[in-house]
């Protein structure tokens, strides 16, 4: 088959994505600002000019949005534009169990990609990788304090992987998905459990302090990350602690075949 296109392709879901369409026998660019490895490909959301070769002989595509947007749209617009005219004929889209189609900015993504001839969109909930790495919730693990505005709600915390296996299917698949799926761990957990779960795992206390919308939104911006699109993460916290997101799907189990990951298998192979 023609190649795949995975945008943002050294990430946290692009890789695995890259790795198990590869595995699978299928073609896979990885595009990537600073392309410098076999099988990557310079991308640009804000270049235009990046677009036409990344994109020259592909049929499919996994779209992940450019980040810290506020208003994707009038970036991934031209590029959908740009990928429909080359012939690609199927996109997925990474999108967040949190949007709806009334979602501001994020939510017009979803119609967006219903233009293409095959479609679907991933909407799942939190990684389980955000304990992990450089994120916001992993260095709350480091102090031993994670702080978000979600107060004891549950998350059915999701394993990038399973992202990526559901969207290997998506993206190869005979027949197109051209529907939603909302992807979840086998369980909801709040942060407070899943606080301690991790404290035992590394044998030291690591807790959780629920704090204020706004305040989490101002510790969000002091981390670096704009302003605008800090205040829209703390909006997603304050629905979490409104009861959206304590759900559990099957979805994974049925797209793969195989289980979701447990949040406490992710945390006894992946935290150090």
């Amino acid at each position: 088959m023609a190649d795949v296109l995975v945008l943002g392709g050294t990430g946290t879901t692009g890789r695995r994505v890259v790795a198990g369409l590869r595995a699978n026998g299928v073609p896979a660019r990885a595009a990537t600002r600073k392309p410098g490895r076999p099988g990557e490909v310079r991308f640009d959301w804000t270049d235009r000019a990046t677009h036409a070769g990344a994109l020259s002989g592909v049929s499919a595509v996994y779209l992940l949005p450019p980040i810290g947007e506020v208003d994707p749209v009038r970036l991934v617009r031209p590029f959908l534009t740009d990928a429909l005219d080359a012939g690609v004929r199927r996109v997925v889209l990474l999108s967040s169990s949190a949007v709806t189609g009334d979602t501001p900015g994020l939510g017009d993504l979803q119609r967006l990609v219903r233009t293409a001839p095959e479609w679907a969109v991933l909407k799942p909930s939190w990684f389980m990788q955000n304990f992990t790495g450089e994120h916001l919730v992993a260095q709350g693990v480091r102090d031993g304090e994670i702080v978000t505005a979600t107060g004891d709600a549950r998350v059915a915390f999701v394993d990038a992987g399973d992202i990526a296996a559901v969207a290997v299917r998506a993206l190869t698949d005979p027949a197109p998905h051209n529907t939603e799926h909302v992807l979840t761990g086998p369980a909801a957990l709040s942060y407070a459990e899943a606080a301690a779960i991790v404290s035992a795992h590394l044998g030291r206390p690591v807790r959780h302090r629920p704090v204020g919308t706004a305040e989490f939104a101002e510790r969000v911006a002091a981390s670096g990350i704009p302003a605008g699109f800090a205040r829209v993460l703390a909006a997603l916290d304050e629905d979490i602690r409104g009861g959206a997101e304590d759900r559990v799907t099957p979805v994974v189990e049925q797209v793969t075949g195989r289980p979701a990951r447990a949040f406490e298998t992710f945390v006894r192979e992946e935290l150090r």
